[in-house]
């Protein structure tokens, strides 16, 4: 695979980083992680009993995409919606603790906060338990979040739309974000979920993983080949700017809507957990675009950042 721009010339970015101030509207959740020991199995089935020794919380989804842009020092700012209840009250708690950002969380009575638990011993996640529900956002909540975050969407210098299907970019607030942004000149990442994209038409950068990319639009994204293919296929329908697919071993592949595509290899690294690691590729890129950095130099610390964040 051809590789990016030289290390050094990547590590002189990341102190601009700091200076990109960052827009993340997406859905928020609990992730959950119960940690402890395996040291036999149950005698009920064929299942490993996990010794339970501690537990921890945190914002996760989009809310994760904001924690990643504010630990970069980036000023940031991120949208989303909770429901009224318990998962919902201890993550607005969490976000009101974290001083790293300014967040505005809209109540939807109608909804279930998603709660992800994952279950982990030693190093390696065993099983993940997930509690939500899916689907379109009430008209007042929409309405709720449209008036908070709809007049500032032109006031940073990145907006991210970190969708994870649960809803609250459904309804066409992705396209009305989008177009607001572009209007003031403001770099639009999307982290995007499902197989229709149009609602984020117009954006300067999709970032779906090979999978995801192939499922979109119907062609196979394997090789090389295979996924430039695809990703001007969302480039020419969609009108974005560019495609970063993430491809897990392999790397990631650029592939902009004029110039020469890029291959960028992954670091070798021990894998241990992937969880997370796509909300670092996008804070990352957002970051870095929102700073000035060239997108081949982006997507290149966007690179190096998700190997740091598996191993």
């Amino acid at each position: 695979m051809t590789s990016g721009p030289d290390t050094d010339r990547l590590l002189a970015r990341l102190p601009l980083l700091a200076r990109a101030r960052a827009l993340v509207v997406g859905d928020a959740m609990l992730d959950r992680y119960v940690y402890g020991a395996v040291d036999r199995i149950s005698p009920e089935a064929p299942i490993p009993v996990l010794a339970i020794e501690r537990e921890a919380a945190m914002p996760g989804g989009a809310g994760n995409v904001a924690r990643n842009l504010a630990a970069l020092g980036a000023p940031t700012t991120f949208g989303s919606t909770i429901g009224r209840d318990a998962a919902g009250a201890e993550l607005e708690g969490l976000f009101a603790a974290d001083r790293s950002m300014s967040v505005h969380l809209c109540v939807d009575a109608g909804r279930r906060t998603t709660v992800k638990t994952r279950f982990v011993a030693g190093t390696q996640q065993l099983l993940r338990a997930d509690t939500e529900r899916r689907g379109p956002l009430s008209a007042g909540t929409r309405r709720m979040l449209r008036e908070l975050i709809g007049p500032i969407a032109g006031a940073f210098d990145a907006l991210v739309l970190s969708d994870y299907g649960k809803g609250v970019l459904g309804d066409g607030l992705a396209g009305e974000l989008i177009a607001e942004a572009r209007a003031a000149g403001v770099p639009v990442v999307v982290d995007p979920k499902g197989r229709d994209y149009s609602p984020y038409r117009g954006a300067d950068l999709l970032t779906p993983n090979r999978h995801e990319l192939a499922e979109a639009t119907g062609l196979p994204a394997a090789e090389d080949s295979e996924i430039e293919a695809a990703a001007r296929k969302l480039i020419d329908q969609l009108e974005v700017g560019a495609v970063l697919a993430t491809r897990g071993a392999r790397g990631m592949s650029l592939v902009p809507r004029s110039g020469a595509v890029l291959h960028l290899p992954a670091r070798a690294v021990e894998v241990f957990d992937v969880s997370g690691a796509g909300d670092t590729v996008i804070a990352v890129l957002a970051a870095a675009l929102g700073s000035g950095a060239p997108l081949d130099e982006a997507a290149a610390l966007a690179n190096a950042a998700a190997g740091v964040v598996v191993a």
